[in-house]
């Protein structure tokens, strides 16, 4: 992987001299005290402000001031109107766009395509103050308020909507968000090192249009540039017969496999009956495929628009092209235009990290809300990331489809001072950390034993169909630094509240016991997510049998540490590959373990998702994808969907009618009655009569650490009556009542009351 220039090796921007500012001006009126007379840069985004490195507009403006660059912040803008995008005067250099922490339209609606009550990043919880797609919209205001400014698009919802992408709100394939936002340039991924090289070129004079050699960065092209070979994505993965071209990913210097390459085409046109036998060929001159200069054109916006297969396919070679280390470039053309997307970005090293983890925050929300909740806000104020990435590769999530695969670590001193930055600047601490991670809990300094494996490796999970021999399961250092941050003073505890990766944490024993003993508030969510293998390969997901073997050293050193503690696993409806049996089998699971699923909301395709494009094509494309390739049960109509959630709250007499007709027309007539091993009574209690929707009113995701995901999707189950916990996906933060409640819990003052169900 080559070498990315350091973040902190750019030469100053003049207006370094104003310093950095206590916020980022939100109005004309802190400009004038802060002595501006113009921002350089001008970030739009449709989230609260609030200066804490959880937030993307504070990261970034946090990094372009360090970069001497003078940054205001318009948030939320009213976006009927010009007006309020005029508000900070015109950007000398350029206007970032985003939507905010999360996908706008994940943000509004349900995975039922119902309009949320409120939105988590928005004073007092208020929804309606972003617009749909609000990254397009916010552009297009932009351009009418400052025609001639660059528009730099950037976030989650650009990052996810890079190529045309199946659009589940509108049940149709889209554009590029480029085409329909009309920006200049896109950043896609953690944008750190797109966005200080754009500033800097901007700066410099170079007009954005020029700018079209930065890693993780999409624009629009006409044509492809001289020196450039072009290689169309069909011939590296078939989706039907055409005719056979040396394997791009095979060594052409190597004249050995060229000519087996060339053998095979002929065995492949019938000319010789055994590749293996054929004769030796006459090599002809063929242009050594530089990674540099290589660029793979995916089926076009018209094609996969009309051809769910060819989207299919267009979605696993853009997946097959996503480690920094061997990724080439990607062209897709929209009309009579390209949508180029440069190679993926270098992942940050640890000192890189730790300089953005450490730049100067207030760490709370603009002084303009004048102290008002912001949600959010009050779920993250005491956790600490101390990561990026996820090698997961879980289908149905878009963190690697974002942050990457590799893991971009913090060091140990960076995480600790954010502690104590917490403990003596953060208002309201009481001495309990709410979580030390990010998007997987225990993955933190875990990587590929060999770094020249890691770079050429195209495996789409590195934990899946099992844990890679090649990748190191050590935990040590993430013990260590538990061990560090609890015994830091002022500190009472340390809570870990990301997900936990269960199969790599039953590689380490120690961990298990350090976590369980120490760092769990009575509660410690995992997410097995299915039961049944049909599901569980399509999500790439481990079998059941290892949540087992979890739950047993869970149990173990729980019993050892003399405490009450329980798991809560996540399980999702509808997921692509699920069949009505499954969602059965499942409940079953469910009522001899004794769960019970107290919110449940089906997958939510998001945009660019693997999982997204089995659902829109009915295709595997974690294989080869062809015409006649392997087909993926999907669940589309509302009735199914409503069953597969039903299955989930087996439990609730509401769903029994549609249980009991579809237990009899699978044909499984003796799961209903009142035994022990049947699922649902025979008879239905009086005023209980249809279905009723279990859906919550208080019901937006909170968080970006799933964003694009389905972290909305997924069931909070309860094992016992006592505290109440939180949803699984941060979407109903405990009220002061419940949280204090959950603190004494959590130290150990007060157990839940209330006798387990299940419990023998």
């Amino acid at each position: 992987m080559q070498a990315a220039k350091p973040l902190f090796d750019y030469p100053k921007y003049w207006a370094e001299c104003f310093g950095p500012a206590p916020f980022l001006p939100m109005s004309r009126e802190e400009m004038d005290l802060l002595g501006w007379d113009s921002c350089d840069v001008i970030i739009v985004t449709g989230d609260a402000y609030v200066d804490h490195p959880s937030f993307g507009m504070a990261i970034i403006g946090r990094l372009l001031e360090a970069q001497g660059f003078r940054v205001g912040i318009i948030s939320q803008p009213d976006w009927q109107s010009k007006d309020d995008f005029m508000k900070l005067g015109e950007p000398n250099l350029f206007f970032g766009v985003a939507a905010g922490n999360m996908d706008s339209m994940i943000n509004r609606y349900t995975a039922d395509r119902k309009a949320r009550s409120d939105d988590a990043y928005t004073p007092g919880g208020m929804a309606g103050k972003r617009p749909d797609r609000a990254s397009m919209v916010y552009s297009q205001r932009c351009r009418e308020a400052y025609k001639g400014v660059p528009i730099v698009l950037g976030g989650i919802e650009a990052s996810l909507r890079r190529i045309a992408h199946y659009d589940y709100w509108q049940d149709k394939v889209r554009h590029s968000i480029l085409m329909d936002a009309k920006a200049d340039i896109l950043l896609y991924g953690n944008a750190e090192r797109a966005i200080v090289e754009v500033a800097q070129r901007l700066a410099a004079g170079q007009p954005v249009q020029a700018i079209s050699d930065v890693r993780g960065t999409a624009f629009v092209r006409r044509d492809t540039p001289e020196g450039w070979f072009e290689l169309d994505s069909t011939r590296i993965d078939r989706p039907g017969k055409i005719d056979k071209v040396i394997n791009p990913y095979v060594n052409t210097q190597d004249l050995e496999v060229c000519a087996i390459e060339q053998a095979k085409g002929a065995a492949d046109r019938g000319e010789v009956d055994d590749p293996n036998e054929a004769k030796p060929v006459e090599l002809l001159p063929h242009p050594r495929l530089e990674r540099d200069k290589t660029v793979i054109r995916l089926p076009s916006f018209e094609k996969v628009r009309s051809d769910a297969v060819l989207y299919a396919h267009a979605n696993r070679v853009l997946h097959l092209e996503t480690n920094p280390g061997n990724a080439r470039a990607l062209v897709q053309r929209h009309g009579d235009s390209d949508v180029w997307l440069n190679a993926p970005p270098i992942p940050l090293t640890t000192e890189e990290m730790d300089y953005v983890f450490g730049l100067p925050y207030a760490r709370v929300p603009h002084p303009a809300y004048h102290g008002e909740k912001i949600p959010a806000y009050e779920m993250i104020r005491f956790s600490v990331n101390i990561m990026r990435g996820c090698f997961g590769g879980c289908t149905f999530c878009s963190i690697t489809e974002h942050e990457g695969r590799i893991i971009q670590n913090r060091s140990e001193e960076s995480i600790l001072r954010e502690i104590e930055e917490i403990r003596d600047k953060v208002p309201g601490f009481t001495g309990v950390i709410s979580d030390l991670g990010g998007p997987t809990a225990n993955m933190y300094r875990i990587a590929c034993k060999s770094r020249e494996i890691e770079a050429a490796c195209r495996k789409p999970s590195c934990v899946y169909p099992g844990i890679c021999d090649n990748l190191n399961t050590d935990h040590s250092a993430l013990i260590q630094l538990y061990r560090d941050a609890r015994a830091l003073p002022g500190v009472k505890k340390i809570l870990i509240a990301s997900g936990l990766r269960y199969d790599l944490a039953v590689e380490s024993p120690e961990y298990v016991r350090e976590l369980v003993t120490h760092h769990v508030g009575g509660y410690l969510k995992i997410a097995p997510e299915h039961t049944e293998r049909g599901p569980l390969d399509k999500m790439m997901k481990p079998g059941i049998g290892t949540f087992d073997r979890f739950k047993r050293m869970f149990d173990k050193y729980t019993k050892e540490a003399g405490k009450e503690q329980y798991l809560i696993p996540y399980f999702i409806a509808a997921h692509p590959g699920t069949t009505d049996e499954d969602m059965m089998n499942l409940a079953l699971w469910l009522k001899r373990n004794g769960f019970r699923a107290d919110q449940v909301q089906a997958f939510y395709p998001s945009p660019m998702a693997t999982a997204t494009a089995m659902y829109h094509s009915g295709r595997n494309p974690l294989r080869k994808v062809t015409y006649k390739s392997e087909g993926v049960a999907i669940v589309k109509g509302e009735r199914q969907r409503r069953l597969h959630k039903a299955f989930l709250r087996y439990h609730d007499p509401s769903n029994w009618p549609l249980l009991r007709e579809a237990l009899k027309n699978l044909g499984r007539a003796d799961l209903i009655g009142p035994g022990k091993h049947q699922l649902i009574p025979a008879t239905q209690p009086a005023g209980e009569g249809g279905y009723q929707s279990a859906r919550r009113k208080n019901s937006t995701p909170v968080g970006s650490k799933k964003v694009g995901g389905v972290a909305s999707g997924r069931p909070l189950l309860t094992q016992h009556s006592g505290l109440p916990p939180r949803a699984s996906d941060g979407s109903k933060p405990w009220s002061k009542g419940e949280e204090g409640k959950a603190q004494a819990f959590a130290k150990g003052k007060k157990k839940p009351a209330g006798k387990r169900p299940g419990a023998r």
